[in-house]
């Protein structure tokens, strides 16, 4: 995940399938939640707005999903991380 800024509030993930595609997770703390938003080159295509109280369950799939499903020997990091 790239970081685009400060402290970490924010965080690109690029689709697999290029094209520009990619998903935006931010922290909108004064708003009090965080917005995941998809991105087609430089157009936001659509949002989800998340109840902070609901973020530790989207982590729990995603951290289940990889310790479940990830195999390392089939997707290395690259040498830079």
């Amino acid at each position: 995940m790239e970081r685009t800024s400060g402290a970490g509030r924010s965080g690109v993930v690029t689709d697999t399938r290029g094209e520009g595609r990619a998903l935006r997770a931010t922290w909108h703390h004064e708003a009090g939640v965080v917005v995941l938003s998809v991105w087609r080159e430089n157009v936001c295509v659509a949002t989800v707005r998340v109840d902070p109280d609901d973020v530790p369950e989207l982590v729990e799939v995603l951290v289940s999903g990889l310790a479940d499903g990830y195999d390392i020997t089939r997707h290395p990091r690259s040498a830079t991380g």
